[in-house]
């Protein structure tokens, strides 16, 4: 079939913007993606400090290895299959006396260390193993891809689901005999408060490994995301960066292009918008597009996330040898934002990351963020700035008890709040999407919102149309509206493997 001449503009230089982008070139259209920024990735995204590459973004990477997803990745040029990184231990819990609960990626090794902890929880420690191997065959990670159809792959699992997401952390840790199981377990993904983490998500994870998969892309976000633009670059899309997108352009309850922040105009038959949902929603479009659920999801959020404040520091030290993931659970809280936490999560990435020179290494500490918090600082920008400083010696002061010597060798270091993730990205109050009140079923099948109610030609990507957080969600979400174009104007879709690096072959 010839080319159909259908332009595209797409909000946002994202995963999902990227991924948006690619297949639209792919199918015939013709992709311009305005971007506020100056690099693409958005949320993934790395920077350089000093020689030190601060990464902000990807911890496991679902789709690096042997599950369905990876197919995705090809299509995007996104991965090259000799620089990914997989890890022995996922994470390693260490409490106050230095005993450690290593969570491998392999389960046999990951069974056998359990068993070595305690023996006598060896029937809870088949109960959490074979709870994870019987998901394996879904492949959860890839149910995205091919719409409603493989979604159906989930219903033999459903037991699973409901009995896993009714479980905590914290809960299921309950269950084991054994003392230092009790404490150490619910902080084994990502050291996320395991008060509040359903089983389901960490049972994922632990399939996904024992497929072979969920790697690190060696080099960092930002080098994944810039693979992306180069194929998005290199399938003649249009990409404009520094470029704010202030309102979309709407006649008759058609949307048909954007204005930007300059005040120049451009016009297109088809917008997307893959930026954050409240800004597109109640800022660009004013609020005249929408309905009861999603004024009632964007009304529910909370003030504080996961992975909203992240420490980071560049070593004058090598610090290989170390698990790349520690959750340390401290013998004497540690008060941050006003509120006490018992545990630290680190990351340690060494000169085999590409992120730093031969000799060096990166720690970088994760924990929740509160925006308001962070708002009421910033009104005063340097008691703002302060703050930070403090939470850095409070932090080093802790890791220096583990890593004895650390404060000397700490070169640059930087800290990042919600705010700086809403300065950068224009992401409401600096969060992620979150689940939603009620209606989470509806989300899954339907996502939060794909469409606005009465507004035409006008489609959003990414976790804040999908309802759903991760990068893979993002990189669907672009793939399934560009298949939804096609079926809409008549044309065959179709997907393209790169083939540039030998670790690209068509399947």
């Amino acid at each position: 079939m010839g080319k159909i001449n259908k332009k595209i503009i797409i909000i946002g230089a994202g995963i999902a913007g990227l991924s948006t982008g690619c297949y639209a070139q792919m199918n015939d259209y013709d992709a311009v993606i305005f971007e506020m920024h100056n690099k693409p990735g958005g949320l993934c995204t790395s920077w350089n400090r000093k020689g030190y590459t601060f990464d902000y973004c990807i911890h496991n990477l679902a789709g690096t290895g042997k599950l369905k997803l990876r197919k995705i990745w090809q299509e995007l040029g996104a991965l090259i299959d000799e620089e990914i990184i997989n890890h022995e231990v996922f994470i390693r819990v260490e409490d106050e006396q230095k005993k450690e609960l290593n969570i491998y990626t392999h389960p046999g090794k990951l069974r056998k260390h359990l068993n070595t902890i305690s023996s006598e929880d060896k029937d809870l420690i088949d109960d959490y193993l074979n709870a994870a191997h019987s998901l394996l065959s879904a492949d959860f990670f890839s149910l995205g891809m091919d719409g409603l159809i493989t979604k159906l792959r989930i219903i033999p699992n459903l037991f699973y689901i409901i009995k896993w997401s009714n479980i905590t952390l914290k809960q299921f840790a309950q269950r084991f005999k054994n003392v230092f199981l009790k404490k150490a377990f619910p902080h084994v993904q990502y050291d996320m408060e395991g008060s509040d983490i359903p089983m389901f998500p960490h049972l994922l994870f632990m399939s996904g490994f024992e497929a072979g998969d969920m790697g690190w892309p060696k080099y960092g976000s930002l080098e994944f995301s810039r693979r992306i633009e180069k194929r998005f670059k290199k399938l003649g899309g249009e990409l404009h960066y520094n470029s704010l997108v202030k309102k979309i352009i709407i006649e008759d309850n058609k949307a048909v292009g954007v204005i930007l922040e300059d005040g120049r105009e451009h016009y297109a038959d088809e917008i997307v918008s893959a930026g954050d949902g409240h800004n597109t929603i109640y800022n660009l479009l004013d609020g005249k597009f929408t309905n009861e659920f999603i004024d009632n999801y964007y009304q529910s959020y909370d003030y504080s996330q996961e992975f909203g404040l992240q420490i980071f520091m560049g070593l004058n030290r090598d610090i290989k040898g170390e698990t790349h993931a520690l959750a340390l659970i401290l013998d004497e809280s540690l008060e941050i934002e006003g509120r006490k936490r018992n545990s630290l999560y680190v990351e340690i990435f060494d000169s085999a990351t590409g992120l730093v020179p031969e000799g060096k290494s990166i720690i970088k500490v994760v924990m929740k963020g509160n925006y308001n918090y962070w708002n009421n600082l910033n009104s005063d920008k340097e008691s703002y700035r302060q703050e930070k400083e403090t939470i850095f010696h409070k932090v080093v002061e802790i890791l220096e008890k583990r890593f004895p010597g650390i404060k000397e060798d700490v070169e640059v270091h930087d800290v990042t709040t919600p705010i700086t993730v809403e300065r950068y990205t224009h992401n409401f109050h600096g969060l992620q999407v979150w689940s939603p009140p009620k209606g989470m079923f509806k989300v899954m099948i339907k996502g939060l919102s794909r469409t606005l109610p009465g507004l035409k030609n006008f489609y959003m990507v990414g976790q804040w149309a999908e309802g759903m957080i991760g990068i893979p969600n993002a990189a669907f979400s672009g793939r399934n509206l560009i298949k939804k174009l096609c079926k809409k104007d008549g044309k065959k879709f179709q997907s393209i493997i790169h083939k540039v690096n030998k670790y690209y072959s068509s399947q």
